[in-house]
């Protein structure tokens, strides 16, 4: 299977008054042509961050502090901003949690869709209005024509993820990275756009980076799941095995915690405590003031992910 992203090693630090905050330690992980990849963990666990760095967009005071990001045999890292601005929207699109805050408010969709085609090609504005009413087409929006004359707040909140999703796929790109994009919805329409993003990765051959913080929608979606946890990666597997048989103990606290794992009208799961803040990061493993299997190690050492007996990969002490 042809790749087409290989992280190794990412790190991702924020440059603070009196501190440097590791917000991303050593994740790595491949991405193949039509893969769909599920990057999942509760808030501030770094899948966003991790997110961004793939296009190279932290802002100060954060910065890539050391690893690769491959991309057509070039590192992302190492680009100039030219060069990623040629890349960012075209190659690699990314999907925001937000409409509202992606879409110009002020201008119509029709001319937002057609300045990011012009932006990336050398095309008329005729031959723009038909590639941006064929993407609309892809995405399902009735009456396309109508639409591109429309400004956001004439849409609805569905409608206007959609219209996200179309621009995103304006350039045919290589990648798509959607950070959350069903936060804002009602849940019939995220099962509509999970299964839109699915269908454009199988007709397409794009890769697909969902992050979300729902083990719920990405094991429906994705074929690979990377889990994700005070900024390192956990697991990673299958999305069969992990979801069947999921190794580390924050995977096991997570899908314990779905509504679905439980009989109805009985109380939820929940994992203990929060996750350490940037600031103060226990020693040894990030997950042992959680973990009801800790032991004396994990207090101790940092474990490695490592390959594990089940096929898959797993950062702690006490598999195996």
């Amino acid at each position: 299977m042809e790749t087409l992203l290989q992280v190794k090693g990412l790190t991702v630090k924020f440059a603070l008054r009196d501190k440097l905050l590791t917000a991303v330690n050593n994740v790595s992980f491949d991405l193949h042509k039509g893969e769909r990849l599920g990057l999942v963990g509760e808030s501030g666990a770094g899948k966003s961050v991790t997110g961004f760095s793939i296009i190279n967009l932290i802002s100060k005071p954060g910065f890539i502090d050391s690893g690769h990001i491959i991309f057509n045999d070039r590192d992302i890292v190492r680009l100039g901003r030219e060069e990623l601005r040629r890349l960012r929207g075209d190659r690699i699109s990314m999907i925001f949690q937000d409409p509202m805050m992606t879409l110009n408010p002020v201008l119509t969709i029709g001319s937002q869709m057609m300045e990011t085609l012009k932006a990336h090609r050398k095309i008329s504005n005729n031959e723009a209005e038909e590639i941006a009413l064929d993407k609309l087409r892809r995405v399902y929006i009735p009456s396309p024509e109508k639409r591109l004359k429309q400004y956001p707040h004439e849409l609805s909140g569905g409608m206007r993820q959609r219209i996200v999703i179309a621009i995103a796929l304006l350039t045919s790109p290589s990648i798509i990275i959607a950070d959350e994009p069903t936060t804002a919805l009602d849940v019939t329409i995220q099962a509509e756009i999970m299964e839109l993003l699915q269908e454009l990765c199988l007709s397409e051959e794009m890769g697909l980076i969902l992050i979300t913080h729902d083990l719920a929608v990405v094991s429906q979606v994705t074929r690979t799941i990377a889990v994700m946890y005070a900024g390192r990666m956990v697991e990673m597997g299958r999305t069969e095995a992990i979801v069947n048989s999921p190794q580390h103990p924050y995977t096991q606290g997570l899908l314990a915690a779905l509504p679905q794992s439980k009989e109805r009208g009985a109380r939820l799961n929940q994992i203990p405590g929060v996750m350490p803040s940037l600031y103060d990061m226990p020693p040894g493993c990030p997950f042992n003031t959680r973990c009801p299997l800790c032991q004396e190690i994990c207090r101790k050492e940092v474990p490695a992910l490592e390959q594990k007996k089940s096929g898959g990969l797993a950062a702690c002490h006490l598999l195996d």
